[in-house]
């Protein structure tokens, strides 16, 4: 079967800068942390961490209260951004109605925030008579894809990946699949999430939250160095507009990039500890569909959240596949861990990389762990000619998933 070409024609994003992939890769671009302490984490004496990665200066009201009245906060992230890609892309109204355009959006799960008010009143009381039903709207597992299709007006398939840090890469990589197999024109795709204490407890609970640094949040998390101490959690959206080339052309749209090619692979090996072999074999599969030979690649931009194991495992991946003639970096020293969005964001930042000829570094990385040597660590600022990114996420459950981004010149 002959696929066709899958084009990227337009970015979104709200992160722990704001609003905005301007916002997002001018801070990226300068070296600015999106961390900082956060008062929630204040209420619970038994947990270690005390920063995240906090959405702010966003107003929830820009979305009118019809569309918001089912929405928590990731579902107004979600639609936000894909705003911003539409009307960078310059898409009409009509495409979006017109059945051959979609929504593939997730989440790691629904509304956390919302979850706990849904059931406090039971749990609490034993009592139903105060709950909202519109509540539900906002913890279904399908709740960002649904509120957005339907602000959006989008008529055409809606899928809701949900694989924790692997969700939005996995969701552009479904998008690219429906495009180039011919079932959608165009696609909204990413994912969101919002940020609950919950999210860091999980990985405390773990030993892989970051602790040390509670007093200087701008320092951690420091993925690849020999300092690092654990996750830090986020929040934030991250959307890709994706077209077929015919559409993108017909319609004389700008081409931003190409999605070449992706791949998703299980890790059978452990629920929790990655293993270089599968991670490997994943990158591969992509540049395979590609057609794209590993020398070909011009940069590498890494999973690596600032787990001991995690960064490990990816960095013998990489070597075993690219050696270390290949730059690499991992942009959640900057942002931290934004969980089902970090796929998106960080591809969305990818973009504009291959756009600016500009690789961006590893934030935090000041001494890089040994054990993580053999690949070409980039720790500032490079100009570097950029035509071929892979693109990796590796979730909790062995979910592997890597893209082929390539540079598109008119």
């Amino acid at each position: 079967m002959q696929l066709k070409r899958v084009a990227v024609t337009g970015i979104g994003a709200v992160s722990p800068y704001g609003k905005g992939t301007g916002t997002l890769f001018a801070s990226l671009a300068e070296g600015k942390s999106g961390i900082s302490r956060h008062e929630d984490l204040e209420r619970f004496a038994e947990l270690g961490p005390r920063v995240a990665g906090i959405v702010r200066d966003v107003d929830m009201t820009e979305v009118p209260r019809k569309h918001r009245r089912s929405m928590s906060p990731m579902s107004v992230y979600a639609l936000m951004a894909a705003q911003e890609a539409i009307a960078q892309a310059a898409l009409p109204e009509e495409i979006l109605a017109g059945g051959r355009a979609g929504v593939i959006m997730g989440s790691t799960m629904g509304s956390v925030v919302t979850i706990e008010e849904f059931f406090r009143e039971y749990v609490d009381r034993g009592s139903l008579e105060q709950m909202k039903s519109v509540l539900f709207f906002r913890i279904m597992g399908h709740s960002i894809a649904s509120n957005v299709a339907l602000a959006l007006g989008v008529t055409g398939r809606v899928l809701a990946p949900t694989a924790a840090c692997s969700t939005s890469c996995q969701a552009i990589g479904l998008a690219y699949e429906a495009i180039a197999t011919g079932k959608q024109d165009a696609v909204l795709c990413g994912g969101a999430d919002e940020y609950h204490p919950l999210a860091t407890g999980t990985f405390d609970l773990m030993l892989a939250a970051s602790t040390a640094y509670n007093t200087d949040p701008e320092r951690t998390p420091r993925p690849f160095d020999i300092g690092r101490d654990g996750v830090v959690c986020s929040e934030g959206a991250g959307v890709l507009l994706l077209e077929s080339f015919a559409s993108a052309r017909a319609r004389g749209a700008k081409i931003l990039a190409e999605v070449a090619g992706f791949a998703s692979l299980s890790d059978s090996s452990s629920i929790a500890n990655p293993d270089p072999e599968p991670l490997f074999r994943c990158m591969r599969a992509a540049l395979q569909e590609a057609k794209i030979a590993p020398e070909e690649v011009s940069y590498v931009n890494a999973h690596a959240t600032a787990t001991v194991q995690g960064d490990i495992a990816e960095s013998a991946a990489i070597a075993m596949l690219f050696g270390n003639r290949t730059p690499v970096s991992s942009l959640k020293g900057h942002l931290g861990h934004t969980m089902a969005a970090s796929g998106a964001l960080e591809s969305a930042a990818c973009v504009e990389m291959l756009r600016r000829h500009m690789l961006v570094p590893t934030l935090n990385l000041e001494e890089p762990d040994p054990r993580c040597g053999g690949i070409d660590l980039v720790r500032e600022n490079r100009e570097h000619p950029v035509s071929v990114i892979v693109k990796n996420n590796f979730a909790l459950g062995g979910i592997n998933c890597s893209l082929v981004l390539r540079g598109y010149n008119d």
